[in-house]
């Protein structure tokens, strides 16, 4: 990372991140003393590399009362790290649930996921438009006048990296309240993925015109794959009449700016993640693992709970191959580690009773005395986690849609038994390791099935050939290739 840096002169200049979720949350501890929750995701592990080589301030929602009482300053990013500048934002508690509870989860969530059950929804009524204008506009304008007034503020050029589907308005924004030869370079990175224009449509042309308008104000628009970076351009083709689109190029002109889309893979840091494969914290998770794996095959899935993951069909899915395979029966266990999400949301409230009924019927069916096919532990615990893909057979990641999916990347980096990884077509993973995996559809039980017998059986010498080539992709495309393709685009584009 530092070698990348130094390297680029595109980042001789200030960088602002903003994301609606920051690096810190300060929390109170029963004592009453302040503490620090510091965040593990790739996101604020890619940032690590650019902290030491230049000026960062990360700007984001206060999501604790702590938070919105320390409001700015200079922290390390991690223990022992150097510091950045932290900014919380502090939106009314209504304009904030508009803007993520009620729009972006699960209106813009659900559309870029392809969930909406359109016959019967989503249902945009007076308390959708309400948290438009009052929530999600007003939370973005609110981001907006913290960039501009840190820009105002810098002296040189500066970045602005915007992170996700919760801050789409903001580059709109930031065009409106600076004059052209005062707006920093904006590059947006778009973690989930951007669906073709046909399921754009069943947004407003309000909201519509709006998102598509300000993400055209970006200078780098940056996406999980090829094909949603395709899907973007057509989307601006279909409902921006004055656009003016290059595919061959990746480039959309919209009022007399260019927008460059590029597909930019995130990953995981290996180096990390195999450092905590080998602490005691993940060790002392193996016995409850084996416990539960015996002398058994593993069959592993590590999700959030929630619809877009096809949880439920990957319990079909199991349930099929036993029932064509019955040799399997008292040899095999499926263990879903699996993280309560958004519980506040019905649909998601709904998908967890639908997935327990799943597994529960294939147990009363199929279960004997000394074996349980379906284990369901229900926790965040990343620690166990690592320690359950350090022993899968399979791993199963059947999502109906996914951004990218960072565990079909984990497992195979610190797996210790050759397992398989029997992927989704519709994950962004799918881009990068599909030569390595086993690709299914998501939808196709059976199919989903087939493939869980093949990898039961496949030979170990072809067991070793598709965990080594994964290895290989992933080692090789880490999450700090992926910051520095994002800083290789800035530069090559001369922005």
């Amino acid at each position: 990372m530092a070698e990348c840096l130094q390297e680029n002169h595109a980042f001789n200049r200030n960088v602002i991140i903003a994301s609606n979720r920051g690096p810190i949350t300060f929390l109170q501890d029963a004592e009453g003393e302040l503490v620090i929750q510091r965040g593990s995701g790739g996101l604020v592990t890619a940032l690590r590399g650019i902290v030491h080589q230049v000026n960062a301030t990360w700007v984001s929602c206060a999501l604790t009362p702590q938070d919105s009482d320390w409001s700015s300053g200079a922290i390390p990013i991690s223990e022992g790290s150097d510091s950045i500048n932290l900014r919380f934002l502090s939106p009314s508690h209504e304009s904030y649930e508009g803007y993520y509870n009620v729009i972006a989860n699960p209106l813009l969530w659900f559309l870029q996921h392809s969930m909406w059950d359109v016959p019967r929804a989503p249902i945009i009524n007076r308390d959708t438009w309400k948290a438009w204008d009052h929530g999600y506009t007003q939370v973005n304008r609110l981001f907006a006048e913290a960039l501009v007034d840190l820009s105002r503020q810098s002296s040189g050029s500066t970045l602005v990296m915007l992170q996700d589907y919760h801050l789409y308005l903001v580059p709109g924004f930031i065009r409106q309240m600076l004059p052209r030869r005062q707006r920093p370079t904006i590059l947006q990175f778009i973690h989930i993925p951007w669906p073709g224009p046909e399921y754009w449509g069943i947004l407003p042309p309000t909201m519509r015109q709006a998102i598509l308008k300000s993400l055209c104000a970006v200078d780098v628009l940056g996406l999980q794959t090829s094909d949603d970076a395709l899907n973007f351009i057509r989307t601006c083709e279909t409902y921006l009449p004055r656009a003016s689109v290059k595919y061959r190029y990746g480039r959309v002109w919209y009022r007399n700016h260019a927008t460059h889309v590029r597909d930019f893979p995130i990953s995981i840091d290996v180096q990390a993640l195999r450092q905590l494969a080998d602490s005691h914290q993940v060790s002392s998770y193996l016995s409850e693992i084996q416990d539960i794996v015996s002398d058994r095959k593993l069959i592993l899935r590590i999700d959030r709970i929630e619809p877009s993951k096809n949880i439920v069909r990957g319990f079909q899915a199991f349930e099929e191959m036993l029932d064509l395979h019955p040799e399997y029966i008292e040899k095999v266990s499926f263990l879903a580690l699996l993280v309560p999400s958004r519980m506040d949301v019905p649909e998601y409230r709904g998908y967890l009773d639908d997935l327990m009924a799943a597994a529960g019927r294939i147990n009363a069916c199929y279960g004997t005395p000394s074996w349980e096919p379906v284990r369901v532990l229900v926790g965040e615990n990343y620690a166990r986690a690592v320690a359950a893909l350090t022993q899968y057979d399979i791993l199963l990641v059947n999502s109906i849609t996914d951004g990218m999916n960072l565990v079909a990347k984990e497992g195979p980096m610190v797996n210790q038994r050759d397992g398989v990884l029997i992927l989704s077509e519709r994950t962004g993973a799918r881009q990068q390791l599909e030569t390595g995996a086993l690709v299914i559809s998501p939808c196709d039980i059976y199919a989903t099935a087939e493939a869980m017998h093949q990898a039961l059986n496949m030979p170990a010498q072809r067991r070793q050939e598709l965990v080594t080539r994964l290895r290989w992709i992933i080692e090789r495309n880490d999450i700090s290739a992926w910051l520095c393709q994002q800083i290789d685009a800035i530069a090559e584009l001369d922005l």
